[in-house]
């Protein structure tokens, strides 16, 4: 079962919308035309040795899922999934007759109250992550081991740079050897000290992960002790490949987005998280899911940067604090009947191959 395959087989469709910010009346200019759905394989893919659970294109703003996906992730009360089946009416381009058998009704809990949050949550993880890769700043070229080295050169510590640089040293005709009991800690010795030696150097190259050691001759005092901050390098270099992987990555028209407005955070992530716990509130009041937002100039004055990174983070707190009570006086059901979920597929399937 493929994308391609579905396309070709609009039969086996039992609904079919405009989903993302048209559905949730954010539409701007440049908006694209996102998409889900819900199928039913043939029967004889269905009897056979595969299940497939959902298709997609390449960047995922097509995506349709098997009727049995889809109830699953709906008794878990996945938002995604709640969303599609309270799509706004104008939204809906193709709805199967079957679907009526699915009511929103019959699915809302209180698990919106950990599945809406833990969504947003997310959320605000990935504006977290923007707000600190926006205020990280790392060149092309990673820095090398001889950065994070320190000497104790007399009563003075050094940089192991300064130091080198002060001698007139190269790190390639220097040698290190361990210093017992202590962590990252080397003796040092250049190769002035013994001309028939040839040392390793202190790193084997820009890649280099470690310190080497050298085999050094016996009775030499070292010239200084030299103290590698191991811990300091291995967080550098992770921050240092997690930045250029964002880079690499990134949505440049959204960062721009964001870089133009001077917002240190994803400004579409927090409109989203917003908007997600504002949906939960709704359910636990309302028992129902309101996917086109009344509320779009709030949610897009957020979109457009006209808050602070903190001052949402304070709403957003709010938010949170406002759900757990609103969710402790409701009187939904703790979670979705399992049973009907089954009554309800069966009855799906035995219906749609007649």
């Amino acid at each position: 079962m493929t994308l391609e395959y579905l396309q070709q087989n609009r039969s086996l469709l039992l609904l079919e919308c405009i989903s993302g910010s048209k559905a949730y009346n954010l539409e701007l200019p440049t908006s694209d035309t996102d998409l889900k759905g819900v199928f039913v394989l043939p029967r004889k893919t269905l009897y056979g040795m595969t299940y497939t659970a959902q298709v997609a294109n390449e960047k995922n703003d097509e995506i349709y899922y098997e009727v049995k996906r889809f109830l699953e992730l709906l008794e878990k009360n996945n938002p995604n999934i709640l969303e599609l089946l309270s799509t706004p009416q104008h939204c809906i381009r193709f709805r199967h007759p079957l679907m009526n058998l699915i009511k929103p009704s019959d699915f809302l809990s209180k698990l919106c109250q950990d599945t809406f949050a833990g969504y947003a949550s997310a959320q605000i993880k990935k504006a977290r992550g923007l707000n600190k890769k926006i205020n990280q700043s790392f060149p092309e070229k990673r820095k090398n081991i001889i950065e994070f080295c320190y000497v104790v050169d007399g009563l003075q510590t050094k940089p192991l740079v300064t130091w080198l640089e002060s001698k007139g040293y190269e790190q390639s005709d220097c040698g290190l050897a361990r210093l017992d009991h202590f962590r990252d800690l080397y003796a040092l010795f250049h190769n002035s000290q013994f001309p028939d030696v040839s040392f390793k150097g202190i790193y084997s190259g820009d890649e280099a992960n470690d310190v080497q050691l050298s085999s050094i001759p016996k009775g030499i005092i070292p010239l200084v002790i030299l103290e590698f901050n191991k811990d300091a390098y291995s967080v550098y270099c992770k921050d240092f490949a997690s930045y250029h992987e964002w880079v690499a990555k990134r949505n440049e028209a959204r960062y721009a987005h964001n870089k133009q407005l001077g917002a240190d955070y994803d400004s579409k992530h927090m409109m989203h998280t917003y908007r997600l716990l504002t949906m939960a509130e709704e359910i636990a009041l309302y028992k129902e899911v309101r996917v086109w937002r009344d509320d779009r100039d709030f949610l897009l004055r957020i979109r457009n940067g006209e808050f602070s990174y903190e001052q949402l983070l304070e709403m957003v707190e709010e938010k949170m604090t406002n759900m757990t009570r609103l969710y402790a006086e409701s009187d939904l059901p703790a979670s979705p009947d399992p049973t009907l979920t089954e009554q309800i597929l069966v009855r799906i399937r035995e219906e749609f191959y007649v």
